[in-house]
């Protein structure tokens, strides 16, 4: 990990430091909460600045979150533009989000791996249709019970 700390929030937010509430929660807070999720937000942007979200389908392996789309679909087009994208959790208790920039898997052997990992969570293959991986460049996690306890930021890469 680069760095991992609070948020950057206004003062109205009431987060504490580090050291108090939960704390800094950790790397396999959210690595749990990605790896165990069936459904995912994923938000792309168009090429007008117009955000769309959808639920996907996806896996989290080695640190990273995998899923598929149709480059013809809205957010096919929009990954296209090679913006960065938000994925997160449905849940708003355990908060797992993720920024990041998708890429096209292309290497056979890890869309092998991805295609069996998919079918034992979906019972759906992979095989034969376009695969993004999502390396996460910042990712937020909080407990909304403590929110301004655990409130933690990573940055991973630029």
């Amino acid at each position: 990990m680069s760095q991992v700390d609070r948020p950057s929030m206004p003062p109205g937010y009431g987060l504490k430091p580090p050291s108090e509430g939960h704390g800094l929660l950790s790397w396999d807070f959210l690595r749990t909460r990605m790896e165990e999720a069936h459904n995912y937000w994923l938000v792309t942007t168009s090429a007008n600045g117009l955000p769309h979200a959808a639920p996907v389908w996806g896996l989290w392996h080695r640190d990273a979150f995998y899923f598929s789309t149709d480059p013809s679909s809205r957010k096919g087009r929009n990954i296209a533009l090679g913006r960065q994208v938000v994925v997160h959790l449905e849940s708003g208790d355990e908060v797992a989000i993720v920024e990041g920039r998708p890429e096209r898997v292309q290497e056979n052997e890890l869309l092998d791996q991805l295609d069996a990992l998919y079918f034992r969570k979906y019972a759906f293959h992979l095989k034969g249709t376009p695969t993004y991986r999502v390396l996460p460049a910042k990712a937020f996690a909080w407990l909304e019970a403590d929110f301004t306890g655990s409130a933690t930021r990573w940055r991973l890469r630029a």
